[in-house]
């Protein structure tokens, strides 16, 4: 089976070894991590276990967990957590002093440290750390591209969103009220839900869904009756190396403002996350990869280089399935070290977009993809496409996009997807050809 460039996943040849995804799990309500009616399993390419970041209110509280996904490819995400109580703590004293004095001379210092110790519980004084003075209070900056001056920056721009059905994060874009987060966090409002948004000082305002574009997870929301808020410096995700340090701030599990720190673990990595509606709302990032804890909740919040800009926006962790008791699979929800962020340079774009028109443009090539040992074949072309007008033919298989290997149809789409209307793309077909290709552009009707 093969689907359209606009929304593609792989398919065909390559289906039996792909893993199936999850699907919607419809209107029941229940206590779980995601939302049990508008989340999209997501799914890691050719690896199970990719999962959205975002929690529900409920589940927040009970610590329960219920299948993500309905049949025929359920699975479950977490298994029932009983609260544990905190270990007892005793009350004795923290002799100190002892070291030092054993310190001052060999010999005697063992008869010393003994007495002291001996004699502890006596009539003889003690000293404790309790009697120490504190120390002066810190008054100095937190050191430029540290994880503290790096939250300092990113945290007032930070805010949570809350649903009737999802908790998420998001971040400023602009002093007037506009949020960038993701359209998983908040597409349950899309059509008149409520929608709440509360900043770091604690005010909560009323939102509301600007537009959004589920081909790549991206949402602009805007606060309603706000002014002067803190909008965060946007940086250039085309920057990033693989192993420099980034943090992570979001709301896992609702705890507003959580900090994480971690590395880039890779970059462009194809990851499909599920689709809306048909094929042409599938999902496919071209992913930062993070080991920045990210854990449910943290969907729509910063990835922040270390001088604090934004280079991507968390979306999507990934979950290793694991043996259940009824011999099926279920993935744990939480941070393994493997997350996955949208890079900033598309969610620009699109943010520009929705904000100018209340919509998103996808880039296409017009051509249906599916998998191939060699790379992504090309099924069915469009008419008057820029793939018919670059002469692109049905069966043709893509192995380069300009100097990126191709090897299956989520690499395609997550390349074309990440470029921009308008751009010329060179591709490399497996029979050595190469083929100019200017990519065209379309509104994305999100449904």
């Amino acid at each position: 089976m093969t689907e359209n460039d606009a929304g593609a996943r792989p398919g065909g040849e390559d289906a039996a070894r792909t893993p199936p995804r999850g699907i919607p799990a419809g209107a029941e309500q229940a206590p779980s991590p995601w939302s049990a009616q508008a989340q999209q399993a997501p799914q890691h390419s050719g690896t199970e276990g990719v999962l959205y970041g975002t929690a529900t209110h409920q589940q927040t509280q009970s610590q329960q967990h219920i299948p993500y996904a309905t049949a025929p490819y359920a699975t479950h995400v977490g298994m029932q957590q009983q609260p544990q109580s905190p270990p007892s703590r005793g009350a004795g004293k923290i002799v100190a002093g002892a070291a030092v004095v054993a310190l001052v001379v060999g010999g005697a210092a063992g008869g010393i440290g003994g007495y002291l110790v001996g004699n502890s519980s006596g009539g003889g004084s003690s000293v404790t750390a309790l009697d120490q003075q504190p120390p002066a209070k810190q008054t100095a900056a937190s050191p430029p591209g540290s994880v503290e001056a790096v939250a300092q920056k990113v945290l007032p721009s930070v805010v949570q969103l809350q649903t009737e059905q999802t908790e998420g994060s998001g971040f400023v874009l602009s002093d007037d009220g506009y949020i960038l987060t993701n359209n998983h966090v908040v597409d349950s409002a899309a059509n008149g839900g409520a929608l709440q948004v509360s900043f770091q000082d604690g005010k909560k305002v009323a939102g509301k869904v600007v537009g959004r574009d589920p081909t790549t997870d991206i949402a602009v929301v805007k606060a309603n009756g706000v002014s002067a808020l803190p909008a965060v410096e946007l940086g250039r995700s085309d920057d990033l190396k693989i192993g420099q340090t980034v943090v992570a701030v979001g709301s896992p599990f609702e705890l507003a403002g959580t900090v994480t720190s971690g590395i880039v673990s890779s970059l462009h990595r194809p990851v499909s996350a599920g689709g809306e509606g048909g094929n042409d709302q599938a999902t496919v990032l071209d992913a930062v990869q993070t080991d920045a804890a990210i854990n449910p909740g943290n969907s729509g919040g910063p990835l922040a280089n270390m001088s604090g800009q934004i280079i991507g926006i968390n979306s999507v962790i990934y979950s290793p399935p694991q043996a259940s008791g009824g011999g099926g699979q279920r993935s744990e929800p939480g941070n393994v070290g493997i997350g996955f962020a949208i890079p900033i340079d598309q969610a620009r774009r699109t943010a520009n977009d929705i904000i100018k028109t209340g919509k998103a443009t996808q880039t296409f090539i017009g051509a249906q993809v599916g998998n191939d040992p060699r790379g992504a074949k090309l099924g069915a072309i469009t008419p008057g496409s820029p793939a018919e007008k670059a002469g692109l033919k049905e069966g043709d298989v893509v192995t380069k996009l300009d100097d990126r290997a191709v090897d299956k149809a989520d690499t395609l789409v997550a390349a074309i997807r990440t470029s921009a209307p308008g751009e010329k793309v060179k591709l490399t077909l497996s029979d050595s050809r190469v083929v100019e290709v200017t990519l065209g552009g379309q509104p994305v009707e999100a449904k």
